[in-house]
């Protein structure tokens, strides 16, 4: 193994070991950095020491010709400055290649949402079936709690607390956060634990062989039912948890609290949702104010 491969496989070591990352993320990681080693072989550089900002932006560059989107390279960038930091901090480097290096702007989009009626719609199933009493769960948790899809399915009995109306979820960065269940929520989980009647240590959503339902199941499951319950907008598991945060913000106003509950480290990640309220906020009054009316009515 030569000397960058050498070091990229220890960052990841690092991340793997000491930093708990989730192997999805150690996978991402591994091929961003897969990248940026093949760039810097194909220049014939034998150190990371070598490695220069023009080179990084050169690759920047070739990637977005290859049709990348701005996200995406954004993401490649994080990936090559986790990696910097790492090496300047074991003394590999003397200075950060991509300190100056950006990506091209991001087209921020807003996140689609369900209105609250569409999301009653879509979680109000029927529970006919001992599996649709775990779908009916699974999808009120999701709006209730605003959980991600990883956390969900990693959820066992242990971390659910129906005495307290309360579950403990591991989050992103290996961060525990404990989030409130909707009354709701609890009301179906209740169902669901007599259903099952599984030990503590079993998972709250099973699929084959009682093992942890997979996140292929969970999208398969909610494209089902909302097709099933007439909600035609395309439903996906991060679609619920955008509607959890909107609602929640349109009738609380709550930013921080907001931001608490998602498991944001920065508030900046949640002021996306600040736009969605104002989204509403301006239909209502195009809606409903008579000078906005007037307007229309004139155009």
């Amino acid at each position: 193994m030569d000397v960058l491969a050498g070091e990229v496989a220890r960052f990841l070591d690092y991340l793997r070991v000491e930093k708990r990352y989730a192997p999805g993320t150690i996978v991402n990681y591994a091929r961003e950095l897969g990248l940026l080693q093949a760039h810097a072989q194909s220049l014939g550089l034998r150190h990371w020491r070598e490695l220069r900002a023009e080179p990084l932006r050169s690759l920047v560059a070739r990637e977005h010709r290859r049709g990348r989107e701005p996200g995406s390279l954004h993401h490649l960038l994080s990936a090559c400055r986790s990696f910097f930091r790492w090496l300047l901090r074991e003394g590999v480097i003397a200075e950060d290649p991509a300190l100056d290096v950006r990506a091209p702007k991001l087209r921020r989009k807003l996140p689609q949402v369900l209105d609250v009626d569409e999301a009653a719609a879509l979680v109000e199933i029927p529970t006919d079936t001992p599996e649709a009493v775990q779908d009916r769960a699974m999808l009120e948790l999701f709006y209730s709690s605003g959980l991600r899809l990883a956390e969900l399915t990693g959820l066992a009995w242990r971390d659910v607390d129906l005495a307290q109306g309360l579950v403990r979820v591991l989050g992103k960065g290996s961060k525990t956060r404990v989030v409130p269940i909707g009354s709701k929520a609890l009301e179906a989980l209740r169902h669901l634990r007599e259903q099952a009647g599984p030990a503590d240590a079993a998972p709250v959503f099973t699929g084959r062989g009682g093992r942890p339902i997979s996140p292929a199941s969970v999208r398969k499951r909610l494209k089902g039912w909302a097709q099933a319950q007439g909600v035609w907008k395309r439903v996906y598991p991060h679609l619920l948890r955008h509607s959890f945060a909107s609602h929640l913000l349109e009738s609380s106003g709550d930013l921080r609290a907001v931001q608490e509950l998602l498991g944001h480290a920065d508030i900046s990640t949640t002021q996306i949702y600040t736009h969605l309220d104002f989204q509403h906020l301006a239909r209502v009054y195009d809606a409903a104010h008579p000078r906005a009316k007037r307007r229309k009515d004139s155009e």
